[in-house]
């Protein structure tokens, strides 16, 4: 549709996409670049208290891939909490999260140590994550419990305090800073907010520097880090390229297609995923394996509900299910396989964790999937060459 709009009244279709983010849908946008054609998409801009599309990262192979593609880079901790956009209007306090579900009363803690900031005006992008006392982060779904539909929240608070940590600004007072470099949303970012409230950050375009990061990141419970470029903007709803994520073992968000009927111990439970990325030129998913490694007895019965509530076709064997869920896999690596559509089936895969957070649109593309499989693939070819 956003390509639809963008070639019926002849815009570009990045300025589209960039208006429907700010909009938070298409109609408005549709209506504005067909009557005003480029006026019409100037109106939409990032406003307080409308949330928009958080910028994602993609994957990158190791720290010295990041620094060369991005120079001298950003390097902050990735934690494995809830993502959060928070808008400061005065004295009021809206918390988002990345599907822009509006959860401020599930987080009193967020809103308390951001309503008192100098600022008047605030955009921040962040992360909330609930800590043990020691610092070590809970598991992701433990705090995603913050964030249920039916919360006695005090009383959750008291028993899984979250805390908060930013690592962008897009609005300060009067200024909207979206477009403009990450080494200004980052001074914005320090001067608005204490120093305990801004993520780990370390800038570097030293390896040995940016890997003794990774490890101390690592090392304390965090998934690893992100490395940003300091040049770019803040790129609303896109998995750009000037975001980068690396861990410590390779990951992927991918969507469920279907599910098989176990065996032995887990009969009667759907236990085996087929597990597929989107292919944005066919508009479909592109199958690439299937996992049954991960599962606890607790994940299995949820599944097989959630599968069996989204049902489009069954046979003797396997659940055919609406792509509507997002499970993160970690797997050893990629291989060539003429048996997927693809072109690649994943080795060794296992559920890390299931996404509720993510729509399936924000899952890892094929696209994605290719470039680490190219990435994995070089030192061989280079071996073979030299």
């Amino acid at each position: 549709m956003l390509d639809a709009i963008a070639q019926a009244a002849a815009l570009p279709a990045a300025d589209v996409r960039r208006a429907a983010m700010y909009a938070g849908g298409l109609p408005a946008v549709a209506k504005g670049a067909l009557a005003e054609g480029a006026k019409g998409l100037a109106a939409f801009s990032i406003q307080l208290l409308q949330p928009v599309q958080p910028m994602l990262a993609q994957p990158a192979e190791d720290i010295r891939a990041a620094l060369a593609q991005l120079g001298v880079a950003a390097f902050d901790w990735k934690l494995d909490g809830a993502r959060v956009q928070v808008h400061k209007a005065g004295d009021e306090v809206r918390v988002f999260t990345r599907s822009l579900n509006d959860v401020t009363g599930a987080v009193p803690e967020v809103v308390e140590a951001v309503r008192p900031l100098a600022a008047r005006e605030l955009i921040l992008d962040g992360e909330a994550i609930a800590l043990a006392p020691s610092g070590a982060p809970h598991p992701f779904q433990v705090t995603m419990r913050r964030f249920g539909r039916k919360l006695d929240v005090e009383a959750m608070r008291g028993e899984l305090p979250l805390s908060v940590f930013f690592f962008d600004c897009l609005r300060r007072d009067a200024e909207d800073l979206v477009d403009r470099p990450a080494r200004e949303r980052f001074d914005a970012l320090a001067a608005a907010l204490p120093s305990g409230l801004v993520i780990p950050r370390l800038v570097t375009g030293d390896p040995a520097a940016a890997e003794a990061f990774f490890e101390d990141a690592v090392g304390r419970g965090h998934e690893g880090v992100i490395a940003k470029a300091l040049d770019a903007p803040y790129e609303a709803g896109r998995r750009g390229s000037t975001w980068l994520k690396l861990k410590r073992a390779q990951t992927l968000d991918l969507v469920v297609l279907a599910a098989e009927w176990g065996h032995g111990r887990r009969n009667g439970w759907l236990s085996n995923l087929h597990l597929g990325a989107l292919d944005p030129a066919r508009g479909e998913f592109v199958m690439l394996g299937k996992t049954f490694k991960g599962l606890t007895d607790e994940i299995l019965a949820w599944q097989t509900e959630a599968f069996l509530a989204r049902a489009i076709a069954r046979d003797a064997y396997t659940v055919y299910v609406r792509p509507e869920i997002v499970v993160e896999i970690e797997f050893n690596e990629l291989q060539a396989s003429p048996q997927y559509p693809g072109g690649l089936a994943l080795r060794f895969a296992r559920v890390k964790r299931y996404r509720p957070d993510k729509r399936p649109d924000e899952a890892d593309t094929i696209e994605t999937v290719r470039a680490i499989y190219a990435a994995q693939t070089r030192p061989a070819a280079a071996a073979l060459t030299s």
